[in-house]
Protein backbone atom coordinates (compact mmCIF):
# COMPACT_ATOMS: atom_id res chain seq x y z
CA UNK A 1 0.00 0.00 0.00
CA UNK A 2 1.22 3.51 -0.82
CA UNK A 3 2.39 5.82 1.95
CA UNK A 4 -0.27 8.07 3.42
CA UNK A 5 -0.45 11.35 5.29
CA UNK A 6 -3.16 12.08 7.86
CA UNK A 7 -4.31 15.59 8.76
CA UNK A 8 -6.13 16.19 12.06
CA UNK A 9 -8.01 19.41 12.83
CA UNK A 10 -9.43 19.09 16.34
CA UNK A 11 -11.94 21.42 17.98
CA UNK A 12 -13.92 21.45 21.20
CA UNK A 13 -16.68 19.14 19.95
CA UNK A 14 -15.31 17.64 16.74
CA UNK A 15 -12.25 16.14 15.10
CA UNK A 16 -12.01 16.78 11.36
CA UNK A 17 -9.61 14.67 9.34
CA UNK A 18 -8.37 14.08 5.82
CA UNK A 19 -6.21 11.25 4.52
CA UNK A 20 -3.93 11.76 1.53
CA UNK A 21 -1.94 9.28 -0.51
CA UNK A 22 1.63 10.42 -1.09
CA UNK A 23 2.31 10.08 -4.81
CA UNK A 24 5.83 11.39 -5.38
CA UNK A 25 5.63 15.11 -4.72
CA UNK A 26 1.84 15.15 -5.03
CA UNK A 27 -0.89 14.55 -2.46
CA UNK A 28 -4.04 12.77 -3.59
CA UNK A 29 -7.09 12.89 -1.33
CA UNK A 30 -8.34 9.47 -0.27
CA UNK A 31 -11.14 10.52 2.08
CA UNK A 32 -12.24 13.23 4.48
CA UNK A 33 -14.59 13.25 7.44
CA UNK A 34 -15.21 14.18 11.03
CA UNK A 35 -16.17 12.86 14.41
CA UNK A 36 -18.66 15.46 15.66
CA UNK A 37 -20.92 15.80 18.67
CA UNK A 38 -18.22 14.73 21.13
CA UNK A 39 -19.79 14.49 24.57
CA UNK A 40 -23.33 15.00 23.25
CA UNK A 41 -24.35 13.08 20.12
CA UNK A 42 -21.19 11.43 18.74
CA UNK A 43 -21.37 10.90 15.00
CA UNK A 44 -18.66 9.72 12.60
CA UNK A 45 -19.01 10.52 8.90
CA UNK A 46 -16.57 10.34 5.99
CA UNK A 47 -16.66 10.62 2.20
CA UNK A 48 -14.16 9.51 -0.41
CA UNK A 49 -12.51 11.80 -2.94
CA UNK A 50 -15.56 11.53 -5.23
CA UNK A 51 -17.93 12.54 -2.45
CA UNK A 52 -19.38 9.07 -1.85
CA UNK A 53 -20.32 8.26 1.74
CA UNK A 54 -18.05 5.57 3.23
CA UNK A 55 -19.12 5.73 6.87
CA UNK A 56 -22.07 7.19 8.80
CA UNK A 57 -22.04 5.86 12.37
CA UNK A 58 -23.50 7.14 15.60
CA UNK A 59 -22.23 6.26 19.08
CA UNK A 60 -23.52 6.28 22.61
CA UNK A 61 -22.65 9.46 24.47
CA UNK A 62 -20.77 7.47 27.12
CA UNK A 63 -18.45 5.99 24.46
CA UNK A 64 -17.28 9.38 23.17
CA UNK A 65 -17.22 11.80 26.08
CA UNK A 66 -13.96 13.55 25.21
CA UNK A 67 -11.18 13.74 22.61
CA UNK A 68 -9.60 10.56 23.91
CA UNK A 69 -12.86 8.64 23.54
CA UNK A 70 -13.37 10.13 20.09
CA UNK A 71 -9.92 9.04 19.04
CA UNK A 72 -10.56 5.51 20.32
CA UNK A 73 -13.41 5.15 17.83
CA UNK A 74 -11.69 7.08 15.05
CA UNK A 75 -8.46 5.10 15.50
CA UNK A 76 -10.24 1.78 15.09
CA UNK A 77 -11.96 2.99 11.94
CA UNK A 78 -8.78 4.46 10.42
CA UNK A 79 -6.75 1.31 11.09
CA UNK A 80 -9.38 -0.72 9.26
CA UNK A 81 -9.28 1.69 6.29
CA UNK A 82 -5.47 1.55 6.17
CA UNK A 83 -5.25 -2.24 6.54
CA UNK A 84 -3.13 -1.79 9.66
CA UNK A 85 -0.49 0.40 7.97
CA UNK A 86 0.27 3.58 9.90
CA UNK A 87 0.42 6.95 8.12
CA UNK A 88 3.87 8.20 7.13
CA UNK A 89 3.22 11.46 9.01
CA UNK A 90 0.37 13.24 10.80
CA UNK A 91 -0.15 16.98 10.45
CA UNK A 92 -2.13 19.10 12.92
CA UNK A 93 -3.67 22.54 12.97
CA UNK A 94 -2.49 24.41 16.07
CA UNK A 95 -4.09 27.82 16.48
CA UNK A 96 -1.38 29.70 18.38
CA UNK A 97 2.36 29.52 17.75
CA UNK A 98 3.22 32.50 19.95
CA UNK A 99 6.42 34.48 19.33
CA UNK A 100 8.57 31.34 18.97
CA UNK A 101 7.05 29.50 16.00
CA UNK A 102 6.73 31.16 12.61
CA UNK A 103 6.86 27.94 10.55
CA UNK A 104 5.66 24.32 10.90
CA UNK A 105 7.63 22.18 13.35
CA UNK A 106 7.96 18.48 14.08
CA UNK A 107 6.60 17.96 17.57
CA UNK A 108 8.68 16.78 20.52
CA UNK A 109 8.15 17.04 24.28
CA UNK A 110 9.81 20.46 24.54
CA UNK A 111 7.66 21.96 21.78
CA UNK A 112 4.51 20.40 23.22
CA UNK A 113 5.24 21.96 26.61
CA UNK A 114 5.82 25.36 25.01
CA UNK A 115 2.55 25.16 23.08
CA UNK A 116 0.76 24.24 26.30
CA UNK A 117 1.95 27.54 27.78
CA UNK A 118 0.01 29.37 25.06
CA UNK A 119 -3.36 27.92 26.12
CA UNK A 120 -4.44 31.17 27.88
CA UNK A 121 -4.08 33.01 24.54
CA UNK A 122 -6.45 30.63 22.74
CA UNK A 123 -8.52 28.88 25.42
CA UNK A 124 -11.21 27.71 22.99
CA UNK A 125 -8.78 26.08 20.58
CA UNK A 126 -5.29 25.33 21.89
CA UNK A 127 -6.26 22.63 24.44
CA UNK A 128 -8.29 20.79 21.82
CA UNK A 129 -5.54 21.12 19.21
CA UNK A 130 -3.00 19.58 21.58
CA UNK A 131 -5.16 16.76 22.97
CA UNK A 132 -5.02 14.48 19.89
CA UNK A 133 -1.29 15.16 19.51
CA UNK A 134 -0.70 13.78 23.00
CA UNK A 135 -2.99 10.83 22.39
CA UNK A 136 -1.23 9.90 19.14
CA UNK A 137 2.20 10.27 20.77
CA UNK A 138 1.06 7.89 23.49
CA UNK A 139 -0.24 5.28 21.05
CA UNK A 140 2.12 5.70 18.10
CA UNK A 141 5.35 7.37 19.26
CA UNK A 142 7.12 6.30 16.06
CA UNK A 143 4.90 8.42 13.77
CA UNK A 144 6.24 11.94 13.15
CA UNK A 145 3.71 14.65 13.97
CA UNK A 146 3.88 18.17 12.56
CA UNK A 147 2.25 21.27 14.05
CA UNK A 148 1.12 23.95 11.58
CA UNK A 149 0.18 27.28 13.09
CA UNK A 150 -2.68 29.64 12.31
CA UNK A 151 -0.45 32.53 13.36
CA UNK A 152 2.50 31.73 11.07
CA UNK A 153 1.15 33.32 7.86
CA UNK A 154 0.98 36.70 9.60
CA UNK A 155 4.46 36.70 11.12
CA UNK A 156 6.01 38.95 8.45
CA UNK A 157 3.74 41.93 9.16
CA UNK A 158 5.36 45.35 9.41
CA UNK A 159 6.14 46.01 13.06
CA UNK A 160 3.75 48.96 13.11
CA UNK A 161 0.89 46.55 12.31
CA UNK A 162 1.76 44.15 15.12
CA UNK A 163 2.39 46.62 17.93
CA UNK A 164 0.04 47.77 20.66
CA UNK A 165 0.55 51.23 22.16
CA UNK A 166 2.05 49.80 25.34
CA UNK A 167 5.62 49.75 26.74
CA UNK A 168 8.21 47.87 24.72
CA UNK A 169 8.82 45.29 27.47
CA UNK A 170 5.41 43.78 26.77
CA UNK A 171 6.09 43.48 23.04
CA UNK A 172 9.39 41.72 23.77
CA UNK A 173 7.49 39.40 26.14
CA UNK A 174 5.17 38.41 23.28
CA UNK A 175 2.21 40.74 23.80
CA UNK A 176 1.56 41.68 20.18
CA UNK A 177 -0.96 41.28 17.39
CA UNK A 178 -0.53 37.80 15.90
CA UNK A 179 -3.52 37.29 13.62
CA UNK A 180 -5.18 33.91 13.07
CA UNK A 181 -6.84 31.73 10.39
CA UNK A 182 -3.46 31.87 8.67
CA UNK A 183 -3.69 28.35 7.21
CA UNK A 184 -6.92 29.35 5.49
CA UNK A 185 -5.46 32.62 4.18
CA UNK A 186 -2.35 30.83 2.96
CA UNK A 187 -4.49 28.39 0.98
CA UNK A 188 -6.65 31.17 -0.50
CA UNK A 189 -3.58 33.19 -1.51
CA UNK A 190 -2.15 30.15 -3.31
CA UNK A 191 -5.50 29.32 -4.91
CA UNK A 192 -5.84 32.88 -6.25
CA UNK A 193 -2.66 32.38 -8.26
CA UNK A 194 -4.47 29.56 -10.06
CA UNK A 195 -7.95 31.04 -10.58
CA UNK A 196 -7.22 34.79 -10.71
CA UNK A 197 -3.48 35.32 -11.27
CA UNK A 198 -3.77 39.05 -11.96
CA UNK A 199 -5.73 39.63 -8.77
CA UNK A 200 -3.27 37.46 -6.82
CA UNK A 201 -0.58 40.04 -7.61
CA UNK A 202 -2.75 42.86 -6.32
CA UNK A 203 -4.27 44.05 -3.06
CA UNK A 204 -6.94 41.71 -1.73
CA UNK A 205 -9.09 41.67 1.38
CA UNK A 206 -10.04 38.10 2.29
CA UNK A 207 -13.05 37.53 4.56
CA UNK A 208 -12.84 34.25 6.49
CA UNK A 209 -16.40 34.14 7.78
CA UNK A 210 -17.55 31.26 9.95
CA UNK A 211 -18.23 30.53 13.60
CA UNK A 212 -14.78 32.04 14.00
CA UNK A 213 -14.43 35.08 11.75
CA UNK A 214 -11.60 37.35 10.72
CA UNK A 215 -10.33 39.32 7.74
CA UNK A 216 -6.88 39.72 6.23
CA UNK A 217 -5.20 42.24 3.94
CA UNK A 218 -3.06 40.30 1.43
CA UNK A 219 -0.75 42.01 -1.07
CA UNK A 220 1.03 39.84 -3.63
CA UNK A 221 0.34 36.75 -1.56
CA UNK A 222 1.67 38.19 1.71
CA UNK A 223 -0.30 39.07 4.84
CA UNK A 224 -0.12 42.80 5.55
CA UNK A 225 -2.58 43.07 8.42
CA UNK A 226 -5.44 41.15 10.05
CA UNK A 227 -8.47 41.94 12.17
CA UNK A 228 -7.45 39.48 14.89
CA UNK A 229 -4.77 40.38 17.40
CA UNK A 230 -3.17 38.94 20.55
CA UNK A 231 -5.95 36.38 20.87
CA UNK A 232 -8.63 34.95 18.58
CA UNK A 233 -11.34 37.04 20.24
CA UNK A 234 -10.49 40.39 18.59
CA UNK A 235 -11.88 41.93 15.41
CA UNK A 236 -15.17 40.80 13.88
CA UNK A 237 -18.06 39.50 15.96
CA UNK A 238 -18.17 35.70 15.75
CA UNK A 239 -20.54 32.91 16.70
CA UNK A 240 -20.07 33.40 20.45
CA UNK A 241 -16.99 35.65 20.64
CA UNK A 242 -17.47 39.38 21.12
CA UNK A 243 -14.92 40.59 18.63
CA UNK A 244 -13.76 44.19 18.96
CA UNK A 245 -14.50 45.47 22.48
CA UNK A 246 -13.39 48.51 24.45
CA UNK A 247 -11.09 47.22 27.26
CA UNK A 248 -13.05 49.53 29.55
CA UNK A 249 -15.95 47.09 29.29
CA UNK A 250 -13.78 44.43 30.94
CA UNK A 251 -12.80 46.90 33.69
CA UNK A 252 -16.49 47.64 34.21
CA UNK A 253 -17.30 43.94 34.54
CA UNK A 254 -14.54 43.46 37.12
CA UNK A 255 -15.07 46.64 39.12
CA UNK A 256 -18.84 47.00 38.97
CA UNK A 257 -20.24 43.55 38.29
CA UNK A 258 -17.85 41.46 40.38
CA UNK A 259 -16.52 39.36 37.50
CA UNK A 260 -13.41 37.27 38.04
CA UNK A 261 -11.02 36.01 35.36
CA UNK A 262 -13.12 32.94 34.49
CA UNK A 263 -16.32 34.99 34.24
CA UNK A 264 -14.60 37.52 31.96
CA UNK A 265 -13.27 34.68 29.79
CA UNK A 266 -16.73 33.19 29.44
CA UNK A 267 -18.20 36.60 28.63
CA UNK A 268 -15.66 37.23 25.86
CA UNK A 269 -15.59 33.76 24.32
CA UNK A 270 -19.02 32.24 24.98
CA UNK A 271 -21.66 34.89 25.68
CA UNK A 272 -21.07 37.44 22.92
CA UNK A 273 -21.01 37.60 19.14
CA UNK A 274 -24.04 36.58 17.10
CA UNK A 275 -25.39 34.61 20.07
CA UNK A 276 -25.13 37.55 22.46
CA UNK A 277 -26.57 40.11 20.05
CA UNK A 278 -29.43 38.01 18.79
CA UNK A 279 -30.45 36.15 21.91
CA UNK A 280 -31.38 33.44 19.41
CA UNK A 281 -28.39 31.46 18.16
CA UNK A 282 -24.74 31.57 17.17
CA UNK A 283 -25.59 29.90 13.82
CA UNK A 284 -26.13 32.18 10.84
CA UNK A 285 -28.65 29.72 9.37
CA UNK A 286 -30.82 30.04 12.46
CA UNK A 287 -30.58 33.81 12.37
CA UNK A 288 -31.62 33.97 8.73
CA UNK A 289 -34.61 31.77 9.47
CA UNK A 290 -35.66 33.88 12.47
CA UNK A 291 -38.00 36.87 12.25
CA UNK A 292 -36.91 38.38 15.58
CA UNK A 293 -35.44 41.86 15.89
CA UNK A 294 -32.42 40.41 17.69
CA UNK A 295 -31.59 38.09 14.79
CA UNK A 296 -31.85 40.95 12.30
CA UNK A 297 -29.63 43.14 14.48
CA UNK A 298 -26.98 40.42 14.74
CA UNK A 299 -26.81 39.98 10.95
CA UNK A 300 -26.75 43.74 10.35
CA UNK A 301 -23.98 44.21 12.92
CA UNK A 302 -21.93 41.38 11.40
CA UNK A 303 -22.21 42.94 7.92
CA UNK A 304 -21.49 46.43 9.25
CA UNK A 305 -18.27 45.34 10.94
CA UNK A 306 -17.11 43.46 7.83
CA UNK A 307 -17.62 46.60 5.75
CA UNK A 308 -15.79 48.80 8.28
CA UNK A 309 -12.87 46.36 8.49
CA UNK A 310 -12.61 46.27 4.70
CA UNK A 311 -11.95 50.00 4.66
CA UNK A 312 -9.30 49.72 7.37
CA UNK A 313 -7.50 46.83 5.66
CA UNK A 314 -7.61 48.61 2.30
CA UNK A 315 -5.94 51.58 4.00
CA UNK A 316 -3.19 49.28 5.29
CA UNK A 317 -2.41 48.28 1.68
CA UNK A 318 -2.89 51.72 0.16
CA UNK A 319 -5.87 50.52 -1.88
CA UNK A 320 -7.87 47.44 -2.81
CA UNK A 321 -8.28 45.43 -6.02
CA UNK A 322 -10.42 42.52 -4.86
CA UNK A 323 -12.63 41.07 -2.16
CA UNK A 324 -12.68 37.33 -1.43
CA UNK A 325 -15.18 35.40 0.69
CA UNK A 326 -14.26 32.05 2.24
CA UNK A 327 -15.15 29.63 5.10
CA UNK A 328 -18.64 28.45 6.06
CA UNK A 329 -20.63 31.70 5.94
CA UNK A 330 -18.40 33.26 3.30
CA UNK A 331 -18.74 30.29 0.96
CA UNK A 332 -22.41 29.43 1.45
CA UNK A 333 -24.35 32.47 2.67
CA UNK A 334 -25.31 34.52 -0.38
CA UNK A 335 -27.45 37.07 1.57
CA UNK A 336 -24.53 38.05 3.82
CA UNK A 337 -22.21 38.42 0.80
CA UNK A 338 -24.82 40.56 -0.97
CA UNK A 339 -25.26 42.80 2.06
CA UNK A 340 -21.49 43.27 2.42
CA UNK A 341 -21.07 44.13 -1.27
CA UNK A 342 -23.98 46.59 -1.05
CA UNK A 343 -22.30 48.40 1.83
CA UNK A 344 -19.07 48.54 -0.17
CA UNK A 345 -20.64 49.85 -3.37
CA UNK A 346 -18.79 53.14 -2.79
CA UNK A 347 -15.61 51.25 -3.69
CA UNK A 348 -17.03 50.49 -7.13
CA UNK A 349 -17.87 46.82 -6.52
CA UNK A 350 -21.01 45.60 -8.33
CA UNK A 351 -22.70 42.31 -7.50
CA UNK A 352 -23.82 39.76 -10.07
CA UNK A 353 -26.88 38.57 -8.16
CA UNK A 354 -27.34 35.35 -10.14
CA UNK A 355 -23.68 34.35 -9.72
CA UNK A 356 -23.88 35.17 -6.01
CA UNK A 357 -26.95 32.96 -5.52
CA UNK A 358 -25.07 30.09 -7.19
CA UNK A 359 -21.94 30.55 -5.01
CA UNK A 360 -19.96 31.04 -8.23
CA UNK A 361 -16.23 31.76 -8.25
CA UNK A 362 -16.70 35.34 -9.48
CA UNK A 363 -19.73 37.12 -8.04
CA UNK A 364 -18.99 40.63 -9.32
CA UNK A 365 -20.13 41.95 -12.69
CA UNK A 366 -17.70 42.27 -15.63
CA UNK A 367 -17.89 46.07 -15.28
CA UNK A 368 -17.20 46.09 -11.53
CA UNK A 369 -14.12 48.14 -10.63
CA UNK A 370 -13.44 45.72 -7.78
CA UNK A 371 -13.49 41.95 -8.26
CA UNK A 372 -15.49 39.90 -5.74
CA UNK A 373 -14.83 36.16 -5.51
CA UNK A 374 -15.89 33.12 -3.51
CA UNK A 375 -12.91 30.80 -2.91
CA UNK A 376 -13.57 27.68 -0.79
CA UNK A 377 -10.77 27.18 1.71
CA UNK A 378 -8.86 23.98 2.45
CA UNK A 379 -6.77 24.31 5.58
CA UNK A 380 -6.16 20.56 5.66
CA UNK A 381 -4.43 20.55 2.27
CA UNK A 382 -2.17 23.39 3.39
CA UNK A 383 -1.27 21.41 6.52
CA UNK A 384 -0.60 18.28 4.45
CA UNK A 385 1.77 20.12 2.13
CA UNK A 386 3.71 21.61 5.04
CA UNK A 387 3.92 18.27 6.87
CA UNK A 388 5.19 16.43 3.81
CA UNK A 389 7.88 19.04 3.10
CA UNK A 390 9.03 19.04 6.69
CA UNK A 391 9.44 15.29 7.16
CA UNK A 392 11.24 15.03 3.83
CA UNK A 393 13.68 17.66 5.01
CA UNK A 394 13.07 19.99 2.09
CA UNK A 395 15.50 22.89 1.93
CA UNK A 396 14.55 26.37 0.80
CA UNK A 397 11.18 28.06 0.28
CA UNK A 398 7.97 26.22 -0.47
CA UNK A 399 6.54 26.30 -3.97
CA UNK A 400 4.00 28.88 -2.84
CA UNK A 401 6.70 31.10 -1.31
CA UNK A 402 8.95 30.76 -4.34
CA UNK A 403 6.25 31.96 -6.71
CA UNK A 404 5.10 34.97 -4.69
Amino acid sequence: MAETLLVVNAGSSSIKFQLFEIAGDELELEFRGQMEGIGTRPHLTAKDAEGQQIVDDSYEREAVQDVRGAFDQLDDWLIAQLNGQAPRVIGHRVVHGGPDYSAPVEIDDTILDRLQELVPLAPLHQPNNLAPIREIRRRYPQIPQVACFDTAFHRNHPEVADRYAIPDEFYRAGVRRYGFHGLSYEYVAARLREVAPDLAEGRVVVCHLGSGASMCAIHRGRSIDSTMGFTAVDGLPMGTRTGQLDPGVVLYLVQNRGYGAKEVERFLYHDGGLKGLSGVSNDMRDLEASDTAGARLAIDYFVYRIACATGALAAAMGGIDGLVFTAGIGERCAPVRAAVVERLSWLGVELDSAANREDALVISTPTSRLQALVVPTNEELTIARHALRLVRGAVGPSEEEATV
